[in-house]
């Protein structure tokens, strides 16, 4: 089974930037409920897509003030708990990040190291990639980032 997810946030200036779980300065940071860290929601939306559960908007929705500024380690967590209930398991994740700056370059080892770790995985089945919009639309204006995430889940 193949799981697919987006996720996007605006940007805005003296704002955190966590993203695969990574703090990275930067002048601009993430506008959300929680943390805003892209990788991860997207990361839970591929891995509830996978098993057709709803997405993290019916998990952990932006109007329960227990979701607000919480670490979206938790969000990862709890889609990697359920894909094993359901005795199943995560075979591979594959991430692009599209953004104009900061370089992700730095710190892309850091969030393959905490995506293997949340998902049970070996980081060579663990991909995180970068790239920019060329300067056009919101993301080359420097006004959001966004994530796209693919995952392999198979029966156990």
């Amino acid at each position: 089974m193949v799981g697919f997810g987006f996720d996007v946030h605006r940007l805005e200036p003296g704002r955190p930037l966590i993203l695969g779980g990574v703090d990275i300065p930067s002048p601009h940071g993430t506008v959300a409920h929680s943390d805003g860290d892209v990788v991860f929601h997207a990361l839970v939306d591929a891995l509830l897509g996978a098993l057709a559960l709803g997405d993290i908007g019916e998990h952990f929705p932006d109007t329960d003030p227990r979701w607000k500024g919480a670490a979206s380690n938790q969000f990862v967590e709890h889609a990697v708990q359920l894909v094993r209930s359901s005795d199943c398991r995560i075979v591979n994740v594959d991430c692009t990040l599209v953004l104009e700056s900061p370089k992700i370059l730095p710190y892309k080892q850091q969030m393959r190291e905490n995506i293997a770790q949340l998902c049970g995985l070996p980081m060579e089945r663990v991909a995180v990639k970068a790239t920019t919009s060329e300067r056009m639309g919101y993301v080359g204006r420097k006004e959001g980032v966004h994530a796209f995430v693919i995952c392999e889940v198979q029966s156990v």
